[in-house]
């Protein structure tokens, strides 16, 4: 960043409260990882909290679809929705923008204005879109019932400003050890403060948090969707987001003590962490035994596959890649690799017609897999 640039310094006290939150989430992060679950529950429990978050992030922005709806599009099964196309749309661009965040974040890819522009671009355009530039105008935010200014964000000539003092305070914190789910709290509010875009802002900032939280080993295997706890006390999180009486980023937003918003986000994280360690307890009180190792060592990703297995004795790379959500060629490279692993085969050679099956180690295990599959449906 440009030595001229100012450093955003949010004003905030680590709180009582605040502190309790951060050791509820540790708690539960740690009883979650050393919790040996099926690679079948493990899908099924990361299906699901993808779902949810789709649907109650876009739900938060004024999506007419249910989640039963939001699920049909995002499995891709005949439904019709007249008149509602754009909602259909919204849905698919931010399960696939969720994927994608899921991947950069394994990749450990730094957070940058690029990746901003290229994840607002997934949301609003979708997969083939450019990386969106940031507003050039001023934009409102209006009373739906009133029309009345609720926020007034700061000027566009100022967005770029602000926007790379943003993203080198993430940088600062991370490298000076501050934890994780507060730079997430923090990133997530001033991204919403700034408002860089006309359109799309909340829901780039609940992923661009989503992202901070995995890609800072907070992911929690996927298990949690911290958008459906912010759509179910939608009050509560747009009243600790108004830090300040005054509706003008200038006359007090840009310098307000973010206490009440970070004690609101650490409190509901840990409300979020510690019912998906409950539901992960669940599935584990069912007699579920020790995974060998073989199952152990393979990532989230891997065990999505795997469970592939459970209905079928050879998959294809267009299968993985839409389990996936990843572009074929990237399903290709993982396939690649995991053969060079050893617990995948190619079962057919055929360039057209190229299939995948397990390898003789993990074939054993297939059985066991199916019937944990039977119980937890």
């Amino acid at each position: 960043m440009n030595k001229s640039h100012p450093i955003w310094l949010p004003r905030y006290t680590l709180t009582p409260a605040i502190a309790r939150a951060l050791m509820d989430i540790e708690a539960a992060r740690a009883l979650v990882e050393q919790t040996p679950l099926p690679p079948a529950a493990e899908a099924q429990l990361r299906r699901s909290a993808r779902i949810r978050s789709t649907h109650y992030s876009t739900r938060i922005e004024g999506n007419r679809l249910t989640l039963a709806e939001a699920q049909l599009v995002i499995e891709g099964k005949p439904a019709q929705f007249h008149g509602r196309e754009r909602d259909v749309s919204e849905v698919k661009n931010y399960w696939n923008a969720l994927l994608r965040v899921e991947e950069w974040a394994a990749k450990k890819m730094p957070f940058t204005e690029e990746l901003i522009q290229r994840l607002h671009a997934l949301i609003e355009k979708g997969a083939r879109a450019k990386p969106t530039p940031y507003r050039d105008g001023q934009n409102v935010i209006r009373d739906s019932a009133s029309g009345g200014i609720i926020y007034l964000p700061p000027e566009a000539k100022d967005v770029p400003t602000l926007m790379a003092a943003l993203v080198e305070w993430v940088h600062r914190a991370e490298k000076d050890g501050l934890p994780v789910p507060l730079i997430a709290g923090l990133m997530h509010y001033q991204f919403v403060t700034i408002h860089p875009y006309y359109d799309g802002n909340g829901r780039t900032a609940r992923l661009l948090a989503t992202f901070i939280l995995h890609r800072g080993g907070y992911g929690l295997n996927g298990f949690f969707s911290l958008e459906e706890h912010h759509a179910r006390d939608l009050e509560g999180y747009y009243r600790s987001l108004a830090v300040h009486p005054h509706h003008n980023y200038y006359e007090g937003r840009s310098d307000a003590d973010l206490t009440p918003w970070l004690e609101y986000f650490a409190i509901t994280l840990a409300g979020v962490f510690t019912a998906a360690k409950d539901e992960a307890l669940r599935y584990s009180a069912r007699g579920v035994p020790a995974e060998p190792e073989e199952l152990r060592r393979l990532d989230h990703r891997a065990r999505t596959v795997l469970a592939l297995f459970t209905k079928a004795e050879q998959v294809t790379t267009s299968q993985v890649a839409t389990t996936l959500g990843l572009s074929e060629r990237m399903a290709r490279l993982l396939l690649n690799t995991w053969v060079k692993d050893g617990w995948l085969v190619i079962a057919n050679p055929s360039n057209r017609k190229r299939t995948y099956g397990l390898s003789e180690i993990y074939r054993q295990y297939i059985d066991s897999l199916s019937a944990m599959h039977e119980v937890e449906k």
